[in-house]
């Protein structure tokens, strides 16, 4: 056999899951260049020549990378390097890791940072009396987990002129004491009243944080990922530098889809902008064709925009059913021109009627448009009318879910369910229902308002249970998926999602983005899925992560 026709790299000693339905499973691949050149059993080791690199799996399972279809991963590294709350609940904790951080840098303007969780406090909000406690003299700017309230220290509220005179914004709101001054915690758009005190990242911060993002994402198996905003938000700059920068130098090793952020404060005027911010970010392993669109909030504030009313402490139906970011008429004629201009629409909808009016303006665009290859999806979906469902297949809209968070834990049982009501609370996180309705299904993970980890994620869209939970409740059991289906949308879903077509399953002519696990997760229990690891992580047949 000539040196020719030798792959680069060889794996062998099985097993291989290829995401292939005609060969679900094999033993040995081989790769040459950047893509896949053989998978089968013992005939690809004719493959190996001299120079060939061979692993031998020893049984460990291969699997197609990973890609996340939903994260924020220049913001999450950024946050990596600041006052990290993250990995913990307790609020002793938290003061502690403030002060620990204000103490170690004294030359900070102010004192950034975030990740403390709602569940740590009572009804979900902290005081600001808390963080004066800690720090006094300086301002203090906290993003909560899950990254739409945050929480300020009186300092920071005096500097931005927030009293009990101001106004909640239209898109937000300023959580008070009971004589109406600002309690500490902002909602929503009302963060921005602070944020844009916050001294903005520089371009060497935002790299360095893209960086050190990447290297965490290659860690755990994400080879692709889509970014979920591009755009100035909260007063922080657009991270697109950080990727063009990346991409330009070859630092970039992942494949990157980027969502230009959708200035919810603006119409139609800010399409042209997209358009020629489009072609600016286009280089590499990097392009964004993808525009995102943030529908409502979230449920644990009442600003997910729901069909009927939040319920009260007592059960008792409010006046309030959450915020339509966008006006829906509007929305309907935003997608139409996207869509027309081969946009892809990324939509945050998290609420039955968010949802609903995000699958209306995908109805439009196709109706106006026809059928165009552009690949709407729709994030979060946490409570979706069952009459809804069926508009997934029939649109062609991708259910992009984060199965993280369909699990029993304190910020669910305390801070959810009571408020939503038994019936609308039965209708979470419908990962069987779409899929027995026909939605294609992607998935990601929203880092850094929940963890990056994949295989934790497709722990809970089997078990619909917590890794080393000692919660013994299922949530919602019949929303489960198999392993199979979780996987898949972890792969080839979010690969479709980001226009990845050649990537996600394991066969010949495709990219050769892998991923070795140190077990084989489809021969162990399933409640044992979140403990498996990732080894080595390959892109395009280069090794980007190797755990010893």
């Amino acid at each position: 056999m000539s040196s020719s026709t030798h792959a680069d790299l060889v794996f062998t000693g099985g097993p291989v899951h290829t995401g292939d339905p005609a060969r679900t499973r094999a033993s040995s691949l081989a790769v040459t260049g950047e893509r896949i050149t053989a998978v089968g059993h013992d005939e690809v080791r004719e493959l190996i020549g001299p120079r060939t690199e061979v692993v031998d799996l020893r049984g460990r399972l291969l699997i197609p990378g990973f890609q996340d279809a939903h994260v924020h991963a220049v913001f999450g590294g950024v946050e990596l390097g600041e006052c990290d709350l993250t990995g913990t609940t307790g609020v002793a904790e938290y003061r502690s890791r403030i002060a620990a951080y204000a103490g170690a840098h004294p030359e900070r303007e102010w004192i950034t940072g975030g990740g403390w969780s709602m569940e740590s406090f009572a009804g979900g909000l902290p005081t600001r009396q808390q963080l004066d406690e800690v720090v006094a003299d300086r301002p203090v700017y906290l993003v909560n987990r899950d990254h739409h309230g945050a929480w300020a220290n009186t300092r920071a509220l005096e500097l931005a002129g927030v009293t009990r005179d101001t106004p909640d914004p239209a898109d937000g709101r300023i959580e008070r004491e009971p004589d109406g001054t600002p309690s500490g915690v902002l909602q929503e758009g009302a963060t921005a009243l602070v944020a844009r005190l916050v001294p903005p990242t520089g371009a060497a911060e935002r790299l360095a944080g893209l960086l050190r993002a990447q290297r965490l994402l290659h860690s755990l198996g994400i080879t692709g990922w889509q970014d979920a905003l591009l755009g100035v938000f909260n007063g922080q700059p657009d991270p697109s530098d950080a990727y063009l920068a990346a991409a330009r130098d070859g630092s970039l090793t992942a494949r990157v889809a980027g969502a230009l952020w959708w200035d919810r404060g603006r119409g139609a005027e800010q399409i042209p902008e997209l358009v020629e911010r489009q072609a600016n970010l286009e280089h590499g392993r990097f392009r964004a064709r993808s525009v995102k669109i943030m529908q409502d909030g979230i449920a644990e504030n009442f600003t997910a925009a729901m069909t009927s009313p939040y319920l009260d402490g007592c059960g008792c139906a409010t006046a309030n059913s959450g915020l339509s970011f966008v006006d829906p008429s509007a929305l309907c004629e935003h997608v139409v021109a996207l869509d027309a201009l081969g946009f892809q629409v990324h939509f945050h909808a998290l609420g039955d009627r968010a949802v609903r009016e995000a699958l209306d303006a995908v109805e439009a665009a196709r109706r106006v448009n026809g059928r165009r290859d552009t690949r709407h999806h729709l994030a979060h979906l946490q409570v979706v009318h069952p009459t809804d469902l069926p508009r997934f297949a029939r649109l062609g809209a991708i259910a992009n879910i984060q199965p993280l968070w369909a699990a029993h834990e304190p910020q669910m049982d305390e801070l959810t369910i009571p408020f939503l009501g038994p019936e609308r609370a039965a209708l979470q996180y419908p990962f069987g229902d779409l899929l027995r309705a026909g939605a294609t299904l992607a998935a990601g993970s929203d880092w850094p308002v929940s963890s990056p980890d994949p295989l934790a994620g497709i722990h809970v869209a089997v078990n619909r249970r917590l890794p080393e939970s000692a919660e013994e409740r299922v949530f919602l059991p019949e929303q489960r998926l198999d392993l199979a289906t979780a996987l898949a949308a972890y792969t080839a879903g979010s690969a479709h999602v980001n226009g990845l077509d050649e990537a996600g399953s394991l066969r010949p002519g495709y990219l050769a983005d892998l991923v070795v696990l140190d077990r084989d997760i489809f021969t162990a229990p399933p409640q044992a899925i979140g403990e498996a690891r990732v080894e080595r992580t390959y892109v395009g047949g280069r090794l980007v992560h190797a755990s010893s």
